[in-house]
């Protein structure tokens, strides 16, 4: 694929007029400011980090509130009104004798307010701190670090630098120099990532879980929801109420991001919950509140721009490319999609451990241990980065390069299941279905990856036929059927998989396909596809009750169907679905059908047609009266299942089988009939244009 991108990079986060609504009480961070307590307790640096908007600025304000409640003063330096931090430590008397607190909070929108200093210039902090030690307001001047050191060489002085990421390596050399020369100092740092020092305890902050836990029979991010949304609306909910159900959707869509569930509640005490979970579910950077104490926190967009500013070249050129992949994603995942444009794909894993250091993406697996670091990216950060995918223009090329590799992670899968590697390629499937899905979802959008995902589709015939994926399979097959016409035995495939997927709950709906995938498949030659399609159609038979016709399918597809072949059921599978419709009238058939499903090539390296060729013995057994042989059987199928791994198509039979044998009576076959006015499948327009039929 040609190489065309050409994200720049730049941007900045939109200022606003500061306005003075100081926030609610925290919710739902009770252990954490424990926590915090014992670490400003223990500790003489403390860093409480985590992605913006979590509420960093707000605990570590609520344990400085403390320390000035039992103190004998503060000096706060006021560089913007209604911070949460100033606000929350200005407002307690000085009592006590506890320890003296000087509070600097950076300022919104500029490096350092009130002089002349640039962005990151090496005096700004200190000049900041400096003014702030001194009670001296308006004024800054060019004093260094010991200058610093002698105004805070006071008895017990606690500093407290807010929201430093502006002038974050600034603050790792002050900090450095202060606790070396003021022995008696403490500081608390609230910083999207920790300074990196000697004897630094980090308190990491992560979102409010969205899910009840034992602690909390509300789950702490619907509590933080209701009560700001009753302070907003003054109303409140029945426990039945169904809107309960709306705002856990939106805590869920949010992430259980502090800042993100406060403007929602926002939000839906001006429209409706049931609005604001609907428009989340498609994006949530629009999400604003403009009572916000801080600025840059009444837009959510804004709160992620200040963050992206902050973040070099490479690292938003990732960030903006990396938001094209759903769910879970691999380093190597990341440096195929990413690379490219001047970006080379060496320089993409540092980019990801920069962008989690800051809470941008979130490690899902141990960065250190042996297999490849794995990320999720936060939900606002997502949406953020996809806005500046768009931007850039490089939306379309990203997701050609998404379509790339999960086309190769479905024929990786594919490969994994033929070769006897069942449970990785589950567990390669499962570990990958989100960015799956996405790709699939979005492929029928741009026209040129269709043929493509259909390929992937079908690779992946063993998850939705085995794992009960069956109705988003035939969903998939439908829509890029269509966009496929020109490749014969693409459509022959895909035709055949669609009315095996739609023979399970629709056996007419599933001959309507079978009409279309058989002229398809003849015209290929592809012998496979024709003997699944007779296998199909041997299902249909069965479910009408037609056992004399669905016997001669299986046999036929049984035939027919080479072995060895990939990309679909087995022949072993169509001998198993010929013992169980011979049980009854040909026991001695019956027994050898099945009997031939469990010595065909291969067969033992197949766990899922094993499982049902065991299924049809014991099947036949209990038919014909061996009870005790039926039930061994079944068990031993059963146990020899991967209990870490969802049940394949098959257990529930099993289990069933089981039950029977235990009730003492006989397993019917599947016979019962869709009426007619229930089919509800839509056969892809022209999907077999060209072909005779």
């Amino acid at each position: 694929m040609a190489d065309v991108w050409t994200r720049k990079g730049g941007d900045s986060a939109p200022s606003a007029q500061d306005r003075g609504q100081v926030p609610g009480p925290l919710v739902g961070r009770e252990r954490e400011s424990r926590d915090l307590r014992a670490l400003l307790e223990n500790h003489r640096l403390v860093t409480v980090a985590g992605e913006v908007g979590v509420g960093k600025s707000r605990l570590a304000a609520e344990a400085v509130a403390e320390a000035v409640a039992h103190g004998v003063g503060e000096c706060v330096l006021a560089v913007g009104k209604g911070r949460p931090a100033a606000e929350a430590v200005a407002g307690v008397g000085a009592q006590g004798a506890g320890p003296r607190v000087v509070v600097v909070r950076w300022p919104e929108g500029r490096q350092d307010a009130g002089s002349d200093a640039g962005p990151g210039s090496p005096v700004s902090l200190t000049a900041a701190v400096m003014e702030a030690a001194a009670g001296v307001h308006g004024r800054r001047g060019t004093a260094g670090v010991g200058a610093v050191a002698d105004r805070l060489r006071a008895a017990d002085v606690l500093l407290f630098l807010d929201d430093v990421d502006p002038v974050h390596a600034e603050c790792v050399g002050m900090v450095q120099t202060l606790l070396e020369f003021v022995p008696s100092l403490r500081v608390l740092v609230t910083a999207r990532r920790p300074l990196g020092l000697g004897g630094e305890a980090v308190l990491r902050l992560a979102p409010l879980s969205a899910e009840p836990t034992d602690e909390h029979r509300t789950a702490p991010a619907m509590k933080l929801f209701l009560d700001r949304f009753l302070e907003r609306a003054g109303a409140g909910f029945d426990a039945g109420d169904s809107d309960l159900s709306s705002v856990a959707d939106i805590c869920r869509y949010v992430g259980g991001l502090p800042l993100a569930v406060e403007l929602a509640a926002e939000q839906a005490a001006r429209s409706s919950v049931g609005e604001v979970a609907e428009r989340l579910k498609e994006h949530q950077c629009w999400l604003s509140a403009p009572d916000m104490a801080a600025p840059r926190h009444r837009s959510l967009r804004d709160a992620v721009a200040a963050a992206y500013v902050l973040c070099d070249r490479d690292e938003r050129i990732v960030w903006a490319r990396a938001s094209i992949l759903a769910g879970e994603f691999d380093e190597s995942t990341a440096a195929f999609v990413c690379a490219g444009g001047g970006l080379a794909p060496a320089r993409v894993p540092a980019c990801l451990t920069r962008l989690a250091a800051v809470g941008v993406l979130t490690p899902v697996r141990d960065p250190g241990g042996i297999r490849e670091p794995r990320y999720r990216m936060a939900p606002a950060a997502h949406d953020f980065g996809g806005e500046r995918l768009r931007e850039a223009r490089e939306f379309e090329v990203a997701a050609e390069r998404r379509a790339i590799h999960f086309h190769r992670v479905a024929a990786l899968a594919e490969s994994l299941w033929s070769l006897g590697s069942q449970p990785q390629a589950v567990r390669l499937v499962l570990a990958e279905a989100e960015g799956l899905r996405t790709m699939l979802e979005y492929a029928p959008r741009q026209p040129e990856l269709a043929a493509a995902a259909l390929e992937s589709v079908l690779n992946l015939w063993f998850w939705w036929a085995v794992y009960d994926a069956a109705d988003e399979g035939r969903r998939h097959l439908l829509r890029l059927l269509p966009m496929c016409r020109s490749d014969t035995l693409l459509i022959a495939r895909g035709l055949c998989l669609a009315a095996w997927l739609t023979a399970y709950g629709d056996p007419y709906g599933a001959s309507e396909l079978l009409q279309h995938a058989w002229p398809a498949a003849v015209l290929t030659g592809d012998d496979a596809t024709i003997g699944r399609i007779a296998h199909v159609q041997g299902m249909v038979a069965l479910h009408e009750g037609d056992l004399e016709r669905a016997t001669e399918q299986f046999q036929e597809a049984a035939s027919t169907i080479p072995p060895h072949v990939s990309g679909g059921l087995p022949p072993a599978v169509s001998l198993a679905a010929l013992a169980v419709t011979q049980a009854e009238q040909s026991p001695r058939a019956a027994r050898r059908s099945a009997r031939r499903a469990l010595s065909q090539p291969g067969i033992h390296g197949d766990a899922w047609a094993c499982l049902v060729a065991r299924y049809a013995q014991a099947f036949v057994d209990h038919s014909d009266g061996r009870t005790g042989r039926a039930r061994l059987r079944a068990h031993r199928a059963l146990a020899a299942l991967d209990g870490r791994l969802p049940a394949p198509h098959g257990c529930a039979a099993l289990r069933d089988l089981i039950t029977d044998i235990d009730r003492g009576s006989r397993s019917g076959l599947p016979t019962a009939t869709v009426p007619r006015g229930l089919t509800g499948v839509a056969i892809p327009a022209q999907a077999g244009s060209g072909i005779p039929g």
